[in-house]
């Protein structure tokens, strides 16, 4: 197995909490990352930065609401004062489809107002703001950096809801746009496209899902299983070290094949 991925490197994760952000928080330190974790929710990222620290990691908190670019700013410039500078930001906060009363997922014509107007504050504005002041620290530094987002595979295909899978499609175009905008300063863009996951991103408040639904999960995938955190973390991994430095501009599928069509 290859060590010392992002040895010495200074990595901001959002959304570092739970699920992906905190599966991706613990491999990277595995690494050798030097991290600043950012969270909304304090008490579950302090569970992140033991985590890590136990495993001999390095890992600073910052409480963040991504749809806040103040808030993004902290994070940015707390990896500076710490470790004198940003290698890695990875814009991974996001939150799923309003949910009607019934506790499916709402129709485009069942979402209301403030519900479009939080979802894209989140998980559109988020990952601008993450990209922007990540863009402008890099160019502080001389140039080069690595920006990796977590769209999902909603933004590739038709699935997981239409208000969802557009802002995720958003975030698509967006990695794609940026990339190709940046490249001449020695700066990669890419992102990770997940499909779903048995994480609190779905499940919410109800505690870890029974083995037989995840078994069901998985059979939506021709790989035959669900799709798991670390799963999601590995890509990321994979886009942030020098193992891709000749990628950018690609949107990494994570689904188990989904995208690819249905089995016969």
């Amino acid at each position: 197995m290859i060590e010392g991925l992002l040895k010495g490197k200074s990595v901001v994760i959002t959304g570092s909490a739970s699920g992906v952000g905190r599966a991706a928080a613990e491999l990277f330190a595995a690494h050798g990352a030097r991290l600043i974790c950012a969270d909304i929710a304090l008490d579950l990222l302090e569970e992140t930065i033991a985590a890590v620290k136990a495993a001999g990691g390095e890992a600073r908190a910052v409480r963040c609401d991504v749809s806040q670019k103040s808030d993004v700013a902290a994070a940015v410039k707390a990896a500076v004062e710490a470790y004198g500078r940003i290698d890695v930001i990875y814009n991974n906060v996001g939150i799923p489809s309003p949910k009607t009363e019934q506790g499916t997922m709402a129709k485009l014509v069942e979402n209301t107002d403030a519900q479009i107007e939080k979802l894209y504050a989140v998980n559109v504005n988020g990952v601008i703001y993450g990209c922007q002041l990540a863009v402008e620290q890099f160019r502080a530094q001389g140039g080069g950096g690595v920006i990796v987002n977590t769209a999902s595979v909603a933004g590739l295909i038709g699935w997981g809801g239409v208000l969802y899978g557009s802002t995720k499609g958003a975030v698509v175009n967006l990695t794609r746009a940026l990339a190709i905008e940046v490249a001449g300063e020695g700066i990669r863009v890419n992102s990770v496209c997940p499909a779903g996951m048995a994480t609190r991103f779905i499940t919410g408040d109800r505690g870890p899902l029974p083995d037989a639904a995840i078994e069901r999960m998985g059979q939506a995938y021709p790989l035959g299983r669900v799709i798991d955190p670390l799963d999601t973390a590995k890509a990321a991994l994979f886009l942030a070290s020098d193992l891709s430095s000749n990628i950018t501009g690609v949107n990494l599928p994570v689904d188990g094949g989904l995208s690819a069509g249905k089995p016969l």
